[in-house]
């Protein structure tokens, strides 16, 4: 594990004696500035409350949470990673010892940074790794931090209970990042495994039980020797990595509560690491500073450089790129965020380690007044040589008070301005406010998709699309907001437009199934069905698993008239819905009953009677469980037709019948209108007394009163054609009687057919 203090730690050995690995120096005191500040900032002891509080404040004062968020990240994200920087560059030793991480990664990541700019669609596998690695390194530090305080305790960590607090450290972050590869991802920019849940959720299970284990395993021992009050700060360490990520991810399964994977490297969890980390640095800097003669460092200058550090390493950078090259400010930042991270956890795991004797020393050892190897390499001798006089000249005019406080100043100046914009740019609720956002930097794709919103809900749908246009024309590559614009214009009946613009998107994305399914869509209704099959065919390709794209094939080629395909995709599109979970909204109850409906029948034209008619009763049976009348009804009148056409006239009878009664119940006039219709069809293919079909045809008539006028003429023309049959009195005595009549034609003796 890397850590931010490793610690399989080789302790400073004196003379030639040889150095005992059990063995812990006895410090005077455990704890780095006093108990309270160190249980609760540096071992973590306010996250409970902390995380409870953003958890009720996230959803209910969204705006005012997000920019207090954004300062807090000002304030302690920002400096943290300067701390390192600091640490690292601040003397030549430093830069010198470490010099393949301070020169050659950092020339590395700073052509990536290039490379993302030139390449976004590159980016996701950059910012994949940033996100996957960011509790690793948090698990890092809280191991590091739980060795640090057990040794300073005086206690005797055994090469066994390293292991085991290791395993469970390791175990907790397994947990979570299974939690991140479960499902497919939501976000764009972020790479998933898309493991099954029901692979996953024992995993977890496994996993969290092995934290359990393994830190009781650890702590046993120790806690037995020592006391509770002595290995309090140890204990609370590894209870925060329990808050951190055994917790929510039990939530999780629970269904509790489910946290975004970029919350735990962008959330309330990097405001807890950072503070964690510029506490403990911070001690080091001022003992290091101590031990080599520097009276007069003060943490207040100290903290001062962090804070314009940190700003110069976040907020510049986005800013003239999106000025000088017109590039996305949103992708921009998250390039510089993703690669300064992923900097921060390569430079932070190697200059971190207890195995360093100058550190272990500084940060084990209280009582140590200097580092003993800093005195003694050969790099910090050659560091003390005279340098030449330019160079002295030059260093004393970087260092120059005025100077220094002048590029400060700047700085805090460009992040208050940066914090502004961030205030005005997240006020969804204020149009004025993000269009003042949008002046101060109009190159903002998130910005104009939150303008689009905004105008949108103030009824200005043109100005809508043209922000949602300008979005995409900044950020061309966000497929997100390639959906948006299109949503946007067939919402203003821009088929066309919309048309056009999917098409385009498919030749950048050619493999996106939301698109290929609604290009399809898009085709139907512009006249193009055998598109729109070969785009829903192309989405089911790359995910056989797509419920909407099977639905619509399944109906097109309903429409085409090949019931044997048809059926194929009906079978495939209700075996996706049943492996949907109980609480699903993907699929509805009334879908699964009408798709059941529609295989049967299919199943039924491809002389599967025997299937069909348990389709038939199934479909049944889930529309009486949903009390959908309407379902029932179609699903018994196309279960007579069937029942009819396997020579069982009495259970078509009584299926016709049932189905009569719930049209009644329904209110549905022209379902019932139609049944009427087919049901005298039924009375007389059967030679049953033709006033009773004549009844039929009468009900159906006056039910289909307002039915399209083709409809209409074909059951008049029925009628017609029985009266015509039946004589000139008949007709007559058959409308005085019509009601009993109908009631003859639904109760006929099963015997009668």
């Amino acid at each position: 594990m890397t850590t931010l203090l490793d610690a399989e730690t080789i302790p400073v050995s004196t003379g030639n004696r040889p150095a005992t690995p059990q063995a812990a120096p006895k410090p005077s005191a455990p704890w780095i500035y006093s108990p309270w500040l160190d249980l609760l900032v540096g071992c973590g002891a306010w996250s409970a409350p902390l995380l409870a509080v953003a958890m009720w404040m996230a959803p209910t004062h969204s705006h005012a949470w997000v920019v207090a968020f954004y300062a807090l990240a000002l304030v302690f994200n920002y400096p943290h990673f300067m701390a390192t920087i600091y640490r690292a560059y601040h003397t030549r030793e430093n830069f010198q010892k470490y010099k393949f991480f301070t020169l050659h990664i950092t020339l590395l990541l700073a052509l990536t940074v290039i490379l993302m700019h030139a390449s976004p669609r590159l980016f996701p596998w950059v910012f994949t790794l940033y996100i996957c690695w960011s509790p690793w390194h948090y698990s890092g530090q809280n191991y590091g931090l739980l060795m640090m305080f057990a040794r300073r305790s005086g206690a005797e960590v055994t090469q066994n209970e390293r292991r085991w607090l290791r395993a469970a450290f390791i175990a907790s972050y397994l947990m979570l990042l299974a939690s991140f590869e479960t499902g497919r991802s939501t976000d764009p920019l972020i790479l998933s495994l898309g493991l099954p849940a029901k692979f996953t959720f024992a995993v977890r299970l496994v996993l969290g039980a092995a934290f359990a284990v393994f830190t009781w395993l650890g702590f046993q021992r120790m806690v037995r020797k020592h006391s509770i009050r002595e290995m309090i700060a140890p204990i609370t360490l590894a209870i925060t990595q329990f808050l951190w990520f055994v917790l929510p991810t039990l939530l999780e399964l629970r269904s509790a509560y489910q946290i975004p994977q970029t919350r735990y490297s962008s959330g309330i969890l990097a405001v807890l690491h950072s503070t964690q980390y510029i506490w403990i640095t911070s001690y080091y800097q001022r003992r290091e500073a101590r031990a080599s003669g520097q009276s007069n460092w003060r943490v207040s200058v100290y903290f001062l450089t962090l804070l314009a550090g940190g700003i110069a390493l976040f907020i510049p950078g986005p800013w003239l790129v999106s000025y000088i090259f017109r590039f996305d400010f949103t992708t921009s930042f998250l390039i510089f965020m993703a690669v300064v991270n992923i900097h921060h956890f390569i430079l932070d795991g190697r200059l971190w380690k207890l195995r360093d004797t100058r550190v272990a020393s500084l940060l084990v050892d209280r009582a140590a007044k200097s580092a003993p190897d800093a005195l003694t390499q050969p790099a910090a001798k050659k560091a003390s040589r005279k340098k030449p006089a330019a160079e002295k000249q030059s260093a004393r005019r970087i260092a120059a008070p005025a100077f220094a406080i002048g590029v400060a100043v700047l700085l805090f100046l460009w992040g208050g301005m940066d914090q502004i914009h961030f205030a005005l740019s997240n006020n969804d609720a204020d149009l004025t406010s993000l269009r003042r956002a949008a002046d101060m930097n109009p190159y903002d794709s998130a910005l104009e998709a939150r303008i689009a919103l905004a105008e949108a809900k103030a009824g200005n749908r043109d100005e809508a699309v043209a922000a949602l246009a300008e979005a995409v024309d900044l950020n061309p590559e966000n497929i997100g907001l390639q959906h948006a614009y299109a949503r946007a214009l067939i919402e203003a009946g821009r088929y066309d437009d919309a048309y056009s613009l999917y098409k385009k998107t498919l030749q950048t994305f050619p493999r996106d199934v939301d698109s290929l399914v609604n290009f399809g869509l898009l085709a139907v209704r512009l006249g193009n069905p055998d598109q729109a099959i070969d785009s829903w065919q192309k989405a089911v390709d790359v995910n056989p698993n797509e419920t909407n794209a099977r639905l619509y094939l399944a109906q097109a080629f309903d429409q085409r008239g090949e019931p044997a395909t048809a059926a194929r995709h009906w079978e495939i599109f209700l075996r996706l819905a049943a492996s949907q979970p109980q609480d699903s909204s993907v699929i509805t109850k009334d879908q699964i009953i009408s798709a059941t409906i529609q295989l049967a029948d299919d199943e039924s034209a491809i002389h599967r009677s025997d299937s069909a008619l348990t389709r038939y009763q199934s479909a049944i049976a889930l529309a009486q469980s949903a009390s959908n009348l309407k379902l029932e009804s179609l699903a018994l009148a196309h279960l007579a037709d069937l029942q009819e056409r396997k020579n069982d006239a009495a259970a078509a009878a009584q299926s016709y019948q049932r189905s009569l009664a719930l049209d009644a119940k329904a209110g549905d006039a022209l379902a019932e209108g139609f049944d009427w219709f087919n049901y005298g069809q039924f009375l007389r293919r059967h030679q049953l007394p033709k006033d009773l079909a004549y009844a039929c045809f009468l009900r159906a008539e006056n039910l289909l009163a307002n039915a399209n006028p083709t409809q209409l003429e074909t059951v008049q023309a029925a009628r017609r054609q029985l009266e015509s049959e039946m004589g000139k009195k008949s007709p007559i005595a058959a409308q005085k009687d019509l009601p009993g009549l109908l009631a003859r034609a639904t109760n006929l003796p099963v015997g009668s057919l």
